[in-house]
Formats: C-alpha cells, sequence, structure tokens
C-alpha cells in the first residue's frame, strides 16, 4: 500500500525558535529527538532549518570538488588537501543529517530515506576504494574513473532523496521554489562534474604547447613515467586530454538537457530550466577568477548550456515537448556549443588556447534520438511505475 503523503506541520506554541544554527540545533536535539518512523510529522522550522543544513553541506562539497578538480591539475594527489578537507565537512553534515532522518523519521517519508541512505552507503564505500586505487594505481587523473563515478553516483542518489523529500513535505511558496531549484543545481553540478576533465584538460594541454606549462614538473614526470614516456607531447595528452571526443557533447548537451527537463517539470515555472543552468553556470564564471587569483588552472566555461536551458524550457511551451525539445536542445545546444568554440579564433587569433573543449559534432544525431526516446518515453514509463504500485497494493 502507498505510503501517504507527508508535510510539514505548523509551529505550534513553544519555545521561540532561534535564529542561529547553533540555537536552532541545540532546540531540535532538546525537543525533537527521540524514535520515530519515516514520515513522522514535521514542524515547519525544522523542515526549513534540516534541508537548509542539507544545502549548506552541498555547498562545501562544490566549492571542494570544483577546487580538487584543479588542484589536480597542478599537483599530485594529496590526501590532506584542503580540497579534500572542505569536501569531507560536507560530507560529515550530510553523515549527521542522514542519521537523524534516519533516527527521528523527521523531514522525509520512507523513499526519500532509503535514496538518502543508499546514496551515503555509496559515496562511503567509494571512497576508501578511490584512495585504494590511487595508492595501487599511482595517478588517476581522469574523471571518469570507476571509483571516481562510484563518488558521484552515491552523491546524485543522495540529492535525489533530497529532492523527494523536499518535493513531497514541502508547503507551496517561493521558498519551497527558491530551494527546489537550489536542488537541481546542486544536483545538475555533481552530473555535469565529469566533463571538467576536458574543460581543465585543454586548457593544460594548451599552456603546455606555449610553454607555460600549469602543472607542476613533478606531476608532469609521474603521468609520463605511468606510460613509459619523456614529457613530450604525447604524453601531456594522455595526462590532459584521456577522453574520447563524442564523450564530452553527449554528457554535456543530451544528458544535462535530461535533468533541466526535470527540473522544469517539478519546479512548474517558466524558465525554471533556464534558472538551474544559469545558476550552474555563474557558479563556474564566479569559481574562475577564485581560481586564477589563487594560482591554479582555469577552465573553459559551459556558457552553451544556457541555450540547452532555453531550448527546454521552450518545448514545454509547445504541443509536443519531446519532439521539439529534441530538436530545440540539439540545435541550439550544439549550435551555442560551436559559436562559444570560436570565441578564440575570433577574439584570440592563433593564440595557444581555447574557449571549448574540442568534440565530436556527429553525436548530434545521437543526441538528437536519445533526449526524444528518454523524452518520450518518461511520460508512459511513470504510468507503468504507478500501475504496477496500484496493482502491488
Amino acid at each position: 500500500m502507498m505510503a501517504p503523503m507527508t508535510k510539514a506541520v505548523e509551529d505550534v506554541a513553544g519555545p521561540a525558535v532561534p535564529r542561529g544554527p547553533v540555537g536552532k540545533t541545540r532546540l531540535f536535539f532538546a525537543t525533537h529527538w527521540h524514535r520515530g518512523a519515516p514520515g513522522a510529522p514535521t514542524p515547519a522550522w525544522v523542515l526549513r532549518f534540516c534541508y537548509g543544513m542539507w544545502l549548506t553541506a552541498f555547498a562545501f562539497k562544490l566549492v571542494g570538488s570544483s577546487w580538487d578538480m584543479s588542484w589536480h591539475f597542478k599537483w599530485l594527489r594529496d590526501d590532506l588537501a584542503p580540497p579534500h578537507l572542505i569536501n569531507t565537512v560536507g560530507t560529515v553534515i550530510i553523515v549527521v543529517l542522514v542519521a537523524i532522518h534516519s533516527y527521528t523519521g523527521l523531514g522525509c517519508d520512507r523513499r526519500s530515506l532509503r535514496l538518502m541512505q543508499a546514496g551515503l552507503i555509496v559515496f562511503l564505500v567509494a571512497a576508501p576504494l578511490d584512495v585504494i586505487n590511487h595508492r595501487v594505481n599511482g595517478l588517476d587523473l581522469t574523471a571518469w574513473s570507476p571509483s571516481h563515478m562510484m563518488l558521484y553516483l552515491g552523491t546524485g542518489i543522495m540529492q535525489a532523496g533530497v529532492l523527494l523529500g523536499w518535493l513531497r513535505l514541502s508547503p507551496p511558496g517561493r521558498f519551497r521554489t527558491g530551494v527546489l531549484l537550489a536542488l537541481w543545481a546542486f544536483f545538475l553540478e555533481n552530473t555535469f562534474f565529469p566533463n571538467g576533465q576536458q574543460e581543465y584538460g585543454i586548457l593544460g594541454l594548451r599552456a603546455w604547447e606555449r610553454g607555460a606549462p600549469e602543472a607542476e614538473p613533478t606531476l608532469l614526470s609521474f603521468a609520463a613515467n605511468q606510460i613509459g614516456h619523456p614529457v613530450d607531447r604525447a604524453a601531456v595528452v594522455h595526462f590532459t586530454m584521456p577522453i574520447p571526443e563524442w564523450v564530452y557533447p553527449l554528457w554535456g548537451i543530451g544528458v544535462s538537457a535530461l535533468i533541466l527537463v526535470l527540473a522544469r517539470k517539478t519546479v512548474g515555472r517558466r524558465w525554471a530550466g533556464l534558472t538551474v543552468a544559469g545558476a550552474y553556470v555563474a557558479y563556474r564564471c564566479v569559481m574562475w577568477p577564485l581560481l586564477l587569483a589563487l594560482g591554479f588552472p582555469v577552465s573553459t566555461v559551459p556558457f552553451y548550456l544556457l541555450a540547452v536551458g532555453i531550448a527546454v524550457d521552450l518545448a514545454f511551451l509547445l504541443p509536443r515537448p519531446a519532439v521539439a525539445g529534441a530538436v530545440l536542445v540539439t540545435a541550439l545546444g550544439y549550435g551555442a556549443f560551436w559559436v562559444q568554440s570560436q570565441l578564440r579564433p575570433w577574439l584570440l587569433g592563433e593564440q595557444q588556447t581555447e574557449s571549448a573543449p574540442p568534440v565530436a559534432y556527429w553525436t548530434a544525431l545521437v543526441a538528437l534520438a536519445a533526449v526524444f526516446a528518454l523524452w518520450a518515453g518518461a511520460g508512459p514509463a511513470k504510468e507503468w511505475w504507478a500501475s504496477r504500485r496500484a496493482v502491488a497494493a
């Protein structure tokens, strides 16, 4: 039988709710720290405080992971590097939050809690596996390695649980919409993150070609020794650009479009897709000068995601959104990417840098077919799942 939908309950008369996080934490443990089942009625202030802490945890992980990607294009891996410590702060907050949800049953229902728990388990299993992988295999810069993918997968499952919990429990209003948009922006960032390999890599390669390598000599030597090469262009290409050129556009345009479709559908507001994409691109624009000022490598910025967000939003205004969406995402997404890739020759001539990573444009046909199939199939799949659960109940 389906679990009843749980909503936040209005705050009842009781102790005044402090404004600061420390005071709220003390009040929570004094008044609500008791065993409960998922779906327990949650006071509105507790729900807002809880999901505010989720956003805080994801923000720590966001900053830590962004710095970490840049860090590893400059220096050899260091388990106690500052980016890892910042990321760990976010992980610790998440562990505490999942423990609170699990023990009290507040701020979640059964399904959202299971996703939070499963995602945390995957992440905590992946973290030591990643350390072991580096110990055994040495440098593993690629963002697409199995242990790295497990870290993204675990985080994504957690974020799905948080999104589901907030969707089911939060009352309608601007605050609900704002938190939902922020959660989708974090989900987009986590999914898009592996594409940073090519975005940092192409600038790292061009820097080496113009005689000003961003990576420390020890890192370049270590990477070259792994493939039995001197530090030549072949070794640097293997170090900076080991991913095939078809991966970047399919992930950056196709997969990102599907996430923005879900965001637009769940938020239910016009231009929600553009807002989520814009929030992520704005964050990348803020991090770019900060990393540069700190002396760390920078990446190309995926401005073309704004066109993907616009394409998704426009499709929802048309009669057959799956068909229109597939065409618009492909045309606007790949078109905007091509324009971005031309900014370097248009503005900087033959200077050895780039405004976008190299891609295989034939993937546009694959993206067109995949976006249409998955978008069009989402509705029937949802109906089939609902009917199956109804029969099981």
